[in-house]
């Protein structure tokens, strides 16, 4: 078989034409949306709402809750504890409310509680998770530690910037922006502006007066 580059140009254009329709019915055709077999398996999954194709690692979805009109990019992984089948201690585990953006290659990692709220837009490949290893003893591996939970929370109509992570205990409140590759630990208050690592505000709404750079 002649390789690609090889064909005469009549020929690539017509498959490349041909594998192109190929990919894009097979995207349109693998994502999961509400009534589907996958979809049903979800603690919830909303009117509108769909997993684009193809997804990253996707299990425990019975503690898994996705809002309506709600979107989740290609290759982003939603997971509930650290195996398939795995029982958990809370239900729903993760949570996405309704509109909200889930931007490709993200992951969504919960053990106990991450909430997130409506309405919010992210970039590619951010991270949340509620749980992360503890190094308090100095003669064992980290990971072999048990690692410890605490909740996490994305307020409604926030803005994740790309390459966000979002670690245990965070919180953020409404209509917030991190900028792009911040990493959040602690808490962001209600209409500010929060960059770096770790996070820290550098700008906030004031009633009246308007944004206010800190």
């Amino acid at each position: 078989m002649p390789a690609g580059r090889s064909l005469p140009p009549w020929a690539r254009r017509l498959a490349s034409q041909a594998l192109n329709q190929i990919l894009a019915y097979v995207t349109e055709l693998g994502g999961v949306g509400p009534g589907d077999a996958r979809a049903r398996r979800f603690g919830a999954f909303g009117e509108g709402s769909l997993l684009c194709f193809p997804t990253g690692a996707v299990y425990n979805e019975r503690y898994i809750h996705i809002g309506s009109h709600t979107i989740v990019g290609p290759y982003v992984s939603l997971s509930a504890g650290m195996a398939p089948g795995q029982d958990m201690v809370s239900d729903p585990v993760v949570r996405i409310g309704d509109r909200t953006t889930i931007g490709r290659g993200s992951h969504i990692v919960g053990h106990f509680c991450v909430e997130i709220g409506d309405d919010i837009q992210t970039g590619p490949y951010i991270y949340v998770t509620d749980q992360n290893h503890v190094y308090e003893d100095p003669d064992t591996p980290v990971g072999r530690q048990w690692p410890v939970e605490k909740k996490v929370s994305i307020g409604s109509g926030s803005w994740l910037g790309t390459g966000v992570v979002v670690l245990p205990g965070a919180t953020i409140g409404r209509n917030a922006v991190i900028g792009a590759g911040s990493v959040v630990t602690g808490e962001v208050p209600d209409h500010a502006v929060a960059v770096g690592s770790p996070a820290r505000v550098v700008k906030r709404y004031v009633p009246g007066v308007g944004w206010k750079a800190l």
